[in-house]
């Protein structure tokens, strides 16, 4: 009871009229929180034209919730004197503020470095280098990391925590943690072997191993693929800088090459005929590189004579490569259908002696 009287003495008429200024203060930055932020950022993109352009910004929710937090700290300021808050009580909402301002700085900063701003597009649009989406990708997550983890440092830092001390105590940790990171320590390297030597990007048609797909993402740890069956593999990326990666995305041409058996008894006319049909063939035919053609008389088999006919295509797609793959085995029918000449099949003779 003698509280509440106390804080009934204490609340005067003075002391309510500057609670409700406080609080009016409060409210008018945080109804204009959202316009003047849009105000600041408008400075710095005058030449943007669409309001939607600022507003998705990577510093304009960060900027709202900054100036809204400096309204309420701007309050507590004002009433410091008349509600005589404590030098202790003061220091813990400066660095709340503080650290609530860093989190937010650190969150715009990282949503900047993505592939989709404009500072980002304008400083790989100007590099003399080409760089790769994939690249430039993994290098603004070492960027975002880096920010946070010194986002994460100035906070330890405001809370007072002896930086020193965990310095030291990682030091003497040190040995567990490299022994427990050893996996990871070598996919990171090997992440940064895969942009180095950039054996794949992003979409690109690879094969290792066991897998084979379409790769989808390649992250500090892993890349992940997504497989003909639909399916997702992440590979460590470890296993793939010490493995061959096949890239079947880089191919200029592909070989067109399968041995056709006639019969034995084909006439050697007839044989002559069906090589240079075959070859005429090829060479009228479209997206075959005419000086990589051939069509010769392989070998004596078993079963009849083989025809060696392999020729390149600059149908790369695997689609397009199988349409045209097919196209070239209708005409090849066609012209031993023609030139009445049978393909052979694999047929033993037996010989039985009665005696």
């Amino acid at each position: 009871m003698q509280q509440i009287r106390d804080l009934i003495e204490f609340m005067t008429i003075d002391r309510i009229i500057d609670v409700i200024i406080a609080v009016c203060i409060v409210i008018l930055v945080k109804i204009f929180s959202g316009s003047i932020s849009y105000f600041i950022i408008k400075l710095f993109k005058w030449d943007s034209k669409h309001k939607k352009e600022i507003t998705h910004s990577a510093f304009y929710n960060p900027l709202k919730i900054f100036i809204t937090i400096l309204g309420i700290y701007s309050a507590f300021l004002f009433l410091k004197q008349p509600l005589q808050f404590s030098v202790t009580f003061m220091n813990w909402v400066t660095m709340i503020f503080k650290i609530i301002s860093v989190i937010a700085f650190s969150i715009g900063l990282s949503k900047s470095f993505t592939i989709e701003s404009s500072v980002v597009k304008k400083i790989v649009s100007k590099s003399k280098r080409e760089l790769e989406d994939s690249t430039v990708n993994f290098i603004l997550k070492i960027c975002r990391v880096l920010i946070y983890i010194i986002a994460i440092i100035i906070v330890i830092s405001l809370l007072g925590v002896n930086l020193n001390g965990i310095i030291a105590g990682l030091g003497l940790g040190g040995v567990i943690v490299t022994l427990a990171a050893q996996d990871t320590a070598k996919n990171l390297f090997g992440g940064f072997v895969i942009f180095l030597d950039k054996p794949f990007s992003v979409g690109d048609w690879i094969e290792m191993g066991e897998f084979e797909g379409t790769v989808e993402d390649i992250t500090f740890r892993s890349t992940r693929i997504r497989t003909f069956e639909n399916s997702v593999v992440n590979v460590p990326n470890a296993t793939i800088s010490d493995s061959a990666v096949i890239n079947w995305s880089k191919m200029e041409s592909r070989r067109y090459r399968f041995t056709l058996t006639l019969e034995l008894d084909t006439p050697l006319d007839k044989l002559n005929t069906v090589q240079e049909r075959i070859s005429t063939m090829l060479k009228k035919h479209n997206n075959i590189i005419d000086d990589s053609i051939i069509v010769k008389f392989d070998t004596i088999g078993d079963n009849g004579i083989n025809l060696l006919i392999c020729s390149y295509t600059d149908s790369v797609d695997y689609m397009s490569y199988l349409e045209e793959k097919e196209k070239i085995n209708y005409k090849i029918l066609q012209i031993l259908k023609e030139e009445n000449v049978k393909t052979a099949y694999d047929t033993k003779t037996v010989f039985i002696n009665h005696s």
